[in-house]
């Protein structure tokens, strides 16, 4: 055996009926193979009984969790052991009335709102596409239906003629109203009057802290329906949070955003579009160096973090949500948030912003330019040669280079790139940090190098 236990591998000594919990979570999943008489160093250990297993354990799956599995008999230096295969169910699969996912080879119990949203997903649901029951036309905002309705008409995503219809239909034509006429989440969501009567969690915070995560200086809320939230939120961000420095291009004044404008108000969307509306609200916190935007709900089980930053399906969470903002432009394609957030500050030489799942949701930390050396630069070699190049060795300055290339390096990375030890890189790092040319912004786990080029 050369396998490990992964996503969709686990070994187990011995047959246990527990063990069909772990079967029950491979169906829930992307479906998996259990190897029964493999121990955990993937060594064949060998079965006293398997041809009585290789029989019992199929009828049992049949019987306790509904579903059928293959099952074969293997051979390694004259120990038997047996390699179940289990199949994806595109139904939600029970094991004594509780559900199991992977989640990485690991056995997770689902319950509450995982167990709820699980379901949905299998049922081929999304949570914005349930019906509120008591929701009534009185409850919508018609303004804020007429605003998208004239934004969607301008980027030519719906007929000239809804502009002539009345709310109902429009909405209707939207699929926000399902078969029986009653408003789904969606429309409540996107066009209430007062999102907050139905969903408690439909608002973004933002604070702005000092030196430390318990230094918070001030903060607001924006409550409201989420077709009016991306818009209001960067209105109070470019007010009371975030500075417009002034440069000039010959006689032309220009103010600028200390971020990509574009790139995050793209993450803003992508933090109301995907959000879980049965979590918490949406948090981004102001730093002198960064921001720390995160919102409840992870990505898809089908799509890596690193999948992100390359060409992937869009799965939203909230499709009808998606479905609206990107009839109205405020999103060009499905699945290119994340790209085009960084390639947002690349453009502008900025680090590469550091996405993450955390806390049961998603946190992109964003860092604007300061004194920080961006691996954009041409002139970037040429720099730390002649500023500093006179104060550190050869090694000392590969690892500012290093650095300059990606922020958000570990010392790990560092180490195996140049070919010495963690200890070295350490005693190089302190170093630079000592003599004021290197300092760790943030976090070990979320932070990021700033690189003083008038340090000497």
């Amino acid at each position: 055996m050369t396998k490990r236990e992964d996503q969709i591998t686990e070994f187990k000594e011995i047959w246990k009926d527990e063990y069909l919990k772990n079967i029950c979570a491979f169906a829930n999943s992307q479906g998996g193979r259990l190897y029964v008489g493999i121990n955990d160093k993937g060594v064949a250990v060998g079965l006293k009984n398997p041809m009585k297993l290789l029989e019992e354990i199929p009828n049992k799956t049949v019987q306790l969790l509904g579903i059928t599995i293959d099952i074969l008999l293997e051979k390694e230096s004259n120990n038997e052991y047996l390699v179940i295969f289990v199949y994806q169910s595109s139904v939600p699969i029970s094991y004594h009335g509780r559900y199991y996912i992977r989640s990485g080879a690991t056995v997770q119990e689902l319950k509450a709102t995982e167990l709820q949203l699980f379901i949905l997903k299998k049922l081929g649901k999304s949570y914005d596409e349930l019906p509120l029951e008591y929701a009534t036309i009185n409850d919508i905002n018609e303004k804020t239906v007429q605003e998208f309705v004239k934004k969607a008409i301008h980027v030519n995503r719906i007929a000239v003629d809804a502009q002539s219809d009345d709310i109902l239909l429009v909405l209707s034509n939207l699929k926000l109203i399902d078969e029986r006429g009653k408003f789904r989440n969606a429309a409540l969501l996107l066009f209430g009057k007062d999102p907050l009567r139905f969903f408690s969690s439909v608002s973004f915070r933002i604070g702005r802290f000092g030196s430390s995560n318990h230094d918070l200086r001030y903060h607001d809320v924006i409550e409201g329906n989420l077709f009016d939230m991306p818009d209001r939120v960067m209105e109070i961000l470019k007010a009371k949070y975030l500075i417009s420095p002034i440069r000039y291009n010959g006689m032309q004044r220009i103010e600028e955003l200390e971020y990509p404008e574009e790139a995050l108000r793209e993450a803003i969307l992508n933090s109301i579009i995907h959000k879980d509306y049965t979590g918490v609200h949406i948090q981004l916190s102001v730093y002198d160096e960064k921001l720390i935007l995160w919102n409840q709900g992870k990505f898809p089980n089908e799509i890596s973090v690193s999948q992100l930053k390359e060409k992937h399906p869009s799965i939203p969470r909230n499709k009808y949500v998606a479905d609206i903002f990107f009839k109205a432009g405020y999103i060009e394609a499905w699945g290119r948030g994340i790209e085009k957030i960084i390639n947002g500050f690349k453009i502008c030489n900025l680090p590469e912003p550091i996405i993450e799942e955390t806390a049961g949701g998603v946190q992109i930390t964003m860092f604007k330019q300061s004194n920080l050396i961006s691996s954009e630069n041409d002139t970037i070699n040429d720099t730390i040669n002649d500023t500093i190049n006179d104060t550190i060795n050869d090694r000392q300055e590969v690892i500012l280079k290093i650095i300059s290339s990606k922020q958000g390096v570990t010392l790990h990375e560092i180490a195996a790139q140049i070919d010495v030890g963690i200890a070295t890189v350490k005693r190089d790092i302190d170093l630079l940090k000592e003599k004021g040319i290197l300092r760790r912004m943030g976090s070990r786990k979320t932070g990021y190098w700033l690189i003083n080029l008038k340090s000497k």
